[in-house]
């Protein structure tokens, strides 16, 4: 076990060195951040002094490391658009995005389970037949169509629903949550549905066609020979082995869900870390575009890895293979 996690330690550390070589590149490919601190009129003295004090008078390598070891301290450097911190406007926005992407999961997993099992244990019921061709339409349409359609429908129409914003918010420490304020849910609603539905629906066609498979197997078989009722069957023994491929692709789906919060965020105008991307990506603010990339590795490797030890530790399999490998 401890050489298992110490080798997926290893690949994530590679995973950050390759993803900071990527975003450190930005620098040099997206303009000259001298030029963009102090415009095309600053003087060549002012512009020699501002090099040496960034650094950019060093070999590629120097500067490389030297943005890792800062990066490793989330230090950042300075917004060129805002002259603020990156890791202070990152953090104001990080309980907005990580707030709307937990409760989009959540959503997605819990729907998409209840879903996925009923569909497959109710093949030939009409609401089983409507849930799929539902799940047709979340796998094709497009998340940034589906906002506009639920604002749409929701916000304008029918006037239930906020069109924008995080509504109000209670701050408790450094963490600003909306979830403890009616506008703040409310304003949740529409966001949430927004990211986690094609999530839901691939969860719920991945459940439905893994515990059509498991029902098919001989243990299954066994166990209603046994005398087992329905639901012992059904939720004691398929659903669980059902479960195993799921906590991988939903922990991948979550790290996802994290990093395409960005469409969402813009059709939403939700402030969070996508719509800070989306704003730099505009005005060329290469610190906070490397730090938001950064930062959205750093989610996928974490994540990664707690899937990794979910499997190992749900699947018996993998240490009886492991230890077998041992021996």
């Amino acid at each position: 076990m401890l050489a298992f996690i110490l080798r997926r330690l290893g690949q994530a550390v590679l995973v950050m060195l390759a993803v900071g070589l990527i975003a450190f590149s930005l620098f040099r490919f997206v303009g000259d951040p001298v030029v963009f601190m102090l415009g095309q009129d600053a003087t060549p003295e002012a512009r020699a002094e501002i090099t040496q004090q960034l650094g950019l008078d060093q070999p590629f390598y120097l500067q490389y490391a030297r943005f890792v070891a800062r990066a490793v301290q989330g230090d950042f450097g300075l917004s060129l658009r805002q002259v603020q911190p990156v890791s202070e406007l990152l953090m104001d926005r990080l309980p907005a995005t990580l707030e709307l992407s937990i409760c989009a999961a959540l959503m997605a997993l819990v729907a998409g389970i209840v879903m996925g099992v009923y569909t497959a244990l109710h093949r030939d019921s009409w609401l089983s037949q409507v849930m799929l061709a539902g799940s047709l339409v979340g796998v094709s349409l497009p998340t940034f169509l589906i906002g506009i359609l639920l604002i749409l429908v929701f916000a304008v129409v029918l006037g239930w629903l906020p069109s924008f914003g995080r509504g109000d918010t209670v701050a408790l420490g450094f963490w600003s949550t909306g979830l403890l304020t009616a506008s703040g849910l409310k304003a949740l609603i529409l966001p949430s549905i927004t990211l986690g539905l094609f999530q839901m629906t691939l969860i719920q066609r991945l459940v439905r066609s893994e515990m059509l498979e498991v029902l098919r197997t001989d243990y299954i078989k066994f166990a209603r020979a046994r005398g087992l009722t329905d639901r012992a069957v059904h939720f004691g023994h398929a659903l669980k082995n059902t479960l195993v491929p799921v906590i991988t692709i939903t922990g991948l789906q979550l790290g996802a869900i994290i990093a395409f919060a960005i469409i969402t965020e813009t059709v939403f105008q939700w402030p969070g870390m996508g719509l800070l991307f989306i704003q730099a990506v505009t005005f060329a603010d290469v610190p906070v575009m490397a730090a938001y990339l950064c930062l959205i590795a750093l989610f996928f490797v974490v994540i990664n890895l707690v899937v990794d030890l979910l499997y190992y530790a749900v699947d018996p399999r993998l240490r009886i293979d492991r230890g077998a490998a041992a021996h």
